[in-house]
Protein backbone atom coordinates (compact mmCIF):
# COMPACT_ATOMS: atom_id res chain seq x y z
CA UNK A 1 0.00 0.00 0.00
CA UNK A 2 2.89 2.61 0.96
CA UNK A 3 4.90 1.53 -2.20
CA UNK A 4 1.67 2.06 -4.42
CA UNK A 5 0.95 5.84 -2.81
CA UNK A 6 4.70 6.55 -2.93
CA UNK A 7 4.51 5.03 -6.86
CA UNK A 8 1.93 7.38 -7.87
CA UNK A 9 3.53 10.29 -5.86
CA UNK A 10 6.50 9.71 -7.69
CA UNK A 11 4.79 9.50 -11.22
CA UNK A 12 2.90 12.65 -10.25
CA UNK A 13 6.38 14.89 -9.60
CA UNK A 14 7.37 13.46 -13.32
CA UNK A 15 4.11 14.63 -14.89
CA UNK A 16 4.17 18.22 -13.02
CA UNK A 17 8.25 18.44 -13.54
CA UNK A 18 7.04 17.90 -17.54
CA UNK A 19 4.80 20.88 -17.57
CA UNK A 20 6.83 22.96 -15.90
CA UNK A 21 9.39 22.20 -18.50
CA UNK A 22 6.85 23.33 -21.06
CA UNK A 23 5.54 26.31 -19.10
CA UNK A 24 9.18 27.51 -18.01
CA UNK A 25 10.62 27.05 -22.14
CA UNK A 26 7.25 28.48 -23.54
CA UNK A 27 6.38 24.99 -25.49
CA UNK A 28 3.20 25.00 -23.11
CA UNK A 29 1.92 28.25 -22.42
CA UNK A 30 -1.15 27.83 -20.21
CA UNK A 31 -2.60 28.97 -18.40
CA UNK A 32 -1.92 32.46 -20.66
CA UNK A 33 -1.59 34.21 -17.02
CA UNK A 34 0.74 31.98 -15.54
CA UNK A 35 4.16 33.85 -14.13
CA UNK A 36 6.30 30.40 -15.11
CA UNK A 37 5.81 31.06 -19.00
CA UNK A 38 9.38 31.70 -20.66
CA UNK A 39 10.72 31.80 -16.99
CA UNK A 40 14.01 29.07 -17.64
CA UNK A 41 14.41 29.12 -14.03
CA UNK A 42 11.23 26.98 -14.20
CA UNK A 43 12.15 25.01 -16.44
CA UNK A 44 15.67 23.58 -14.87
CA UNK A 45 12.86 22.83 -11.61
CA UNK A 46 10.60 21.35 -13.68
CA UNK A 47 13.97 19.06 -14.99
CA UNK A 48 15.39 18.41 -11.55
CA UNK A 49 12.00 17.14 -10.49
CA UNK A 50 10.89 14.77 -13.59
CA UNK A 51 14.26 13.54 -13.13
CA UNK A 52 13.95 12.83 -9.00
CA UNK A 53 10.28 11.58 -9.87
CA UNK A 54 12.07 9.54 -12.74
CA UNK A 55 14.78 8.21 -10.25
CA UNK A 56 12.10 7.34 -8.04
CA UNK A 57 10.40 5.16 -9.87
CA UNK A 58 12.72 2.60 -11.30
CA UNK A 59 13.88 2.75 -7.54
CA UNK A 60 10.05 2.30 -6.85
CA UNK A 61 9.68 -0.22 -9.67
CA UNK A 62 12.64 -2.63 -8.52
CA UNK A 63 11.48 -5.99 -6.56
Amino acid sequence: MVRRTLLGAAIGAVVIGVIWIGQGTGVFPYPASSFMIDQMPWAYRGAALAAAGAIAVIFLRRK
